[in-house]
């Protein structure tokens, strides 16, 4: 039997039973404090997944507050690989409402993951379908999607954003700082074993929307000038047309369309050639609408007056060993009849009277070969040579519209600097930054960029302009009961084979501005390459007046009762 342990033996015992207390306490310490963060946060790690979310974008609306962008709370679907018994089963099962192929979600539903994206930002009804279904293992969470309720209408100006909600072409690019809101923070709960996701209990974590925009555009001239410029390109069988109304005292747009129209709620098939804002990228050979600048340019340096007689030539003229054309022979002419008839040789003569060096003044005064900074992104400067890169024929060739490249809102901010007796304005298409609340954060107001010419030659400019209407070649631009100025051009383009001008590709375009004695509307309109007859004044100038006319009756505008705008901007 044994004997009672010795007192060496008990203490040894208790030393060793204190030194385990010692040491669990040590760890509970080590755990419960010196841990303690640490291991917190892969709890949390181990039990949550936390997704970023978009918060909500601003609304985009006309001048009239009718909403061409807005945000739509859909549908994004995710699913728990971990927690899937069969992910063949469920990816045969989701397929038909995702529209995603059985494969596709078969591959993501095996990945050893706890979390996967399985389809974003779907249509309502999809949604709807997937909550009747009840999948273990697949949930949801709501997600703005960006919606343009008017389908093309406007378009090319307004852009679109991507699947993430980043603003990738036109006004949606330009103010994306302005027009995304603040990443919201989803938290999705797991359970103790890490197999299921619910979408029960989320929170979210500052969701501040973005700021909504106000256009200087009218919906219903937009829709007006879509409307016709589609229908023109269609009679003409054209490669595409560009049409721009704005009002000239301000350098407000009112309406911006480029044809063919893109519908920016599908652009996943179409390519960057569909939405390209051609108005602001794509330089063209203006052709003889160029003539009206020249003449601005002639008369302010008093080099011709409206009566100044000019030979032209019998229709033939040889410049630098080369031939200049008249569509007619013409004999003596006054300086109006030069730009009425739409004269090349007389052109040539205004502008060889003018000089490199002030000819090359003036285009840049009107703002050629620079941007007009217009708040819309990818604007192109154009292309006009200094006079030291010039040809002998370059100042004749030039002043016909020639050996220069403009834009379509270069060319028709330049005549609405014309109708604005002399003043250059800055064009813009967004009036207003306004917050959730409606408050206004920001007004852009009308920007005066320069004095062109004066105000007695842009009122003789104006009167010439009107007989291009009345007597010349844009007689199918006159709008009953008003007076309307303008000139026509007919360019042929550059044939990018032979690198020579083609003998079949030309572009017809008009430009001007109605009523001629206190002009309401300055517009451009541009056909590409039309079939048949290309003049300008055939295919572009009854644009100009289909648009005009209804323009006007919309704008309540009486003939021979102009109204000058309220908004109108201080002249130098």
């Amino acid at each position: 039997m044994a004997g009672p342990l010795s007192r060496g033996r008990r203490y040894t015992i208790l030393l060793l039973l204190l030194s385990g207390f010692a040491v669990v306490l040590f760890r509970l310490v080590s755990l419960q404090v010196l841990q303690a963060a640490e291991l917190t946060l892969k709890a949390d790690r181990q039990h949550q997944k936390t997704v970023s979310v978009e918060g909500a974008r601003g609304t985009i609306v006309d001048r009239h507050g009718k909403v061409l962008a807005m945000n739509m709370e859909v549908p994004s679907v995710f699913g728990v690989p971990t927690a899937l018994e069969s992910p063949a089963r469920t990816a045969r099962n989701l397929s038909p409402v995702l529209r995603v192929s059985t494969g596709e979600l078969e591959r993501k539903l095996r990945q050893d993951r706890g979390f996967v994206w399985l389809a974003r930002k779907l249509d309502p009804e999809q949604g709807r379908r997937l909550e009747r279904m009840a999948m273990d293992g697949i949930g949801m969470v709501m997600e703005g999607r960006r919606f343009y309720p008017k389908g093309p209408l406007l378009a090319h100006v307004l852009g679109f954003s991507g699947m993430d909600g980043e603003g990738l072409e036109g006004l949606e690019r330009r103010y994306e700082s302005h027009l995304h809101g603040e990443k919201r923070v989803t938290v999705l709960q797991r359970d103790a074993l890490g197999r299921t996701v619910f979408p029960k209990g989320l929170s979210e974590q500052g969701p501040a929307p973005g700021h909504s925009l106000v256009l200087t555009i009218d919906e219903v001239i937009q829709y007006i000038t879509e409307k016709e410029l589609d229908e023109a390109v269609t009679r003409a069988h054209a490669k595409s047309g560009t049409m721009i109304v704005l009002d000239p005292q301000t350098g407000a747009l009112l309406a911006l369309a480029i044809s063919p129209r893109f519908d920016p709620n599908s652009v996943a098939a179409i390519g960057p050639d569909r939405w390209r804002n051609r108005a602001l990228t794509d330089a063209y050979e203006p052709g003889s609408t160029m003539k009206a600048i020249v003449a601005a340019a002639a008369i302010e340096e008093k080099v011709m007056k409206p009566g100044t007689l000019v030979f032209g030539e019998n229709g033939r003229m040889t410049i630098a060993n080369t031939v200049i054309h008249d569509h007619e022979k013409l004999g003596w002419v006054t300086f109006a009849q030069v730009i009425q008839k739409s004269s090349n040789i007389g052109a040539a003569k205004t502008g060889m009277a003018l000089g490199d060096q002030r000819l090359y003044r003036y285009l840049q005064a009107f703002g050629f070969g620079q941007k007009t900074e217009i708040d819309l992104p990818g604007e192109a400067g154009g292309l006009v040579k200094h006079p030291r890169e010039w040809g002998r024929r370059s100042v004749a060739s030039i002043s016909m519209g020639q050996e220069i490249g403009v834009t379509p809102i270069q060319m028709v901010s330049a005549v609405a600097a014309i109708a604005n007796d002399g003043v250059l304005m800055k064009p813009y298409v967004v009036s207003e930054i306004r917050d959730t609340h409606g408050r206004v954060l920001k007004q852009m107001l009308p920007q005066v960029k320069r004095r062109v010419i004066a105000p007695d030659t842009a009122r003789t400019v104006t009167t010439i302009l009107e007989g291009v209407v009345t007597d010349g070649t844009g007689g199918k631009a006159a709008i009953p009961g008003f007076r309307v100025a303008g000139k026509t051009g007919t360019a042929q383009k550059i044939d990018p084979r032979t690198g020579t001008y083609s003998a079949t590709q030309f572009v017809g375009s008009f430009v001007g501005f109605v009523p001629a004695e206190a002009p309401r509307l300055a517009m451009i309109v541009v056909i590409d390459e039309p079939q048949g007859d290309a003049w300008g004044g055939t295919v572009a100038a009854p644009v100009f007046r289909r648009v005009g006319e209804q323009a006007l009756n919309y704008l309540g505008v009486s003939p021979n009762e102009p109204v000058k705008l309220a908004l109108a901007a201080d002249r130098p």
